[in-house]
């Protein structure tokens, strides 16, 4: 347990410094004893609301399948180092094999439930020509959420895309349009549908669409789609429409270690299905439950991506010395469902609740699950400054978010390899202290010119890289 009576004695500090962390008074007329009492009030719930947080545990990283994540990347190690050969780093290095394993396997585990689903790579996760070229030749469509990559799309040759995303521009519809044997678009409001009518009736085509549907109808996630209790009134208001022709339904839900989420929409859904007219019911040719199915590696984060860590960062941000943090041990776990339960689970919940009501075919968009192992990057240690910090040649910008700072993912010495993990700081070259890689590393030693392997960097890295300071890597394929 945490020594909570210690907290709240640096809590009563920090209110002190900090007046925005005082408590409001209940009104600005009300009694001076009042306030007083309201204020202690809010504070001792404060209190207990941090208490809570600090007393939940996050469970940490077994042994065992973080020494057989390590050892199975060590066993690459002279390979990697004979593909890098003469190649500049930092690099991604794409393995397509794995692209290929994870695709079939994905579709292996739907398909013995469900032998007429259809599967879509959402490029968004990895935009890597090669990784789209790659799943399309495994019988997979694309999911693009933009005309960017809808032309990339079509420029690959892919014959099965559907579009998502809101807020889509004239020229993204038109586009669309004009490809209307390739692609399905995903409505995400009226406004949209009214949009996508004038834009289609401008070319004198039909195109043939879905609607996204809102799974969280509070907070952020409400900017995708139309509330579940708006879908008859869509589906009459399409049939206005004789340029779009309205085949199904589309949702997602992000960040699924399991398949419950996606279940209770699925009974949510089957409600509103059931109550819609029998003529609207056989509109609806196909549902796409989306994807954010997560790795079975499960999420692997630093002490700061727990809310024990957000928490004790917080109280103790004013001095440092109040909390002796050690950033490199432990490292914790947030367990995911193997791909095979998602698919048992959510099969039997589309038999038992969608396909008693009507006949369709049932689409999946994973992206995560299907990149996440397809890249690494490899850097090279340029400076040992001291014993426990190395500068990288390769920043964070290749990543595009100081993801490291909560995630943790294990830095491999290919050059000295050891299954001993040892603490330092692993940072990159870019002028921000905030450009680091972590904060430990695995090998017998590091030392200048070492090369460094940064495993599971295929989903969004890639994606979201920039040219801050340096350069974007190059990839080089392996093998």
């Amino acid at each position: 347990m945490v020594d909570f009576h210690e907290y709240q004695q640096r809590f009563h500090q920090l209110q002190a410094a900090n007046p925005q962390l005082q408590p409001a008074a209940s009104t600005p007329a009300a009694p001076q004893g009042q306030q007083a009492a309201t204020a202690q009030q809010q504070t001792h719930i404060t209190f207990h609301q941090i208490q809570a947080i600090l007393n939940k545990t996050t469970p940490t990283l077994p042994d065992n399948i973080l020494l057989d994540f390590v050892e199975s990347h060590f066993r690459k190690r002279r390979n990697i180092l004979h593909v890098i050969g003469g190649h500049l780093t930092p690099c991604y290095l794409f393995e397509p094999n794995i692209i290929i394993a994870n695709a079939k396997a994905f579709k292996r585990a739907f398909q013995q439930y469900l032998p007429e689903s259809k599967f879509y790579f959402a490029m968004k996760s990895n935009n890597f020509i090669d990784v789209s070229k790659t799943v399309i030749g495994c019988g997979f469509g694309l999911d693009v959420s933009s005309g960017a990559e809808l032309a990339t799309a079509l420029r690959l040759g892919a014959g099965d895309i559907v579009f998502s995303g809101p807020g889509k521009s004239a020229q993204e519809l038109d586009l669309a349009i004009a490809n209307n044997s390739k692609v399905v678009v995903l409505m995400d409001s009226f406004s949209e549908m009214r949009r996508l009518e004038k834009r289609a009736a401008r070319q004198g085509r039909q195109i043939r669409a879905g609607v996204r549907l809102t799974t969280e109808p509070n907070g952020l996630w409400r900017k995708f789609g139309i509330l579940l209790e708006d879908l008859q009134l869509f589906i009459t208001e399409s049939k206005r429409y004789k340029h779009i022709l309205l085949q199904g339904l589309q949702s997602h839900s992000s960040w699924n270690m399991g398949p419950e989420r996606q279940i209770a929409f699925i009974k949510e859904l089957s409600k509103t299905i059931a109550h819609l007219k029998p003529e609207d019911q056989k509109l609806i040719k196909f549902i796409d439950i989306g994807g954010g199915y997560w790795p079975e590696q499960g999420e692997w984060l630093q002490s700061g991506g727990t809310p024990q860590g957000v928490v004790r960062s917080a109280l103790s941000a004013a001095d440092p010395a109040f909390l002796a943090e050690n950033l490199a041990y432990p490292h914790y776990f947030n367990q995911s469902s193997p791909i095979e339960v998602f698919a048992l689970e959510l099969s039997r919940a589309i038999s038992e609740h969608i396909h008693t009501l009507i006949s369709c075919k049932i689409c999946f968009e994973p992206g995560r699950w299907i990149a996440n192992e397809c890249m690494s990057i490899i850097l090279r240690v340029m400076d040992k400054k001291y014993g426990d910090l190395v500068i990288t040649d390769g920043g964070t910008n290749a990543v595009g978010w100081e993801r490291f700072e909560t995630d943790y993912c294990p830095i491999l010495n290919i050059s000295r390899p050891a299954l001993t993990e040892k603490e330092c700081l692993i940072t990159g070259s870019l002028c921000t202290p905030h450009d680091v890689w972590g904060y430990s590393y695995w090998g017998a030693d590091i030392k200048e010119g070492d090369f460094l392997m940064i495993p599971s960097q295929g989903a969004y890295t890639y994606s979201l890289r920039q040219n801050f300071i340096k350069s974007a890597p190059e990839v080089i394929t392996f093998p």
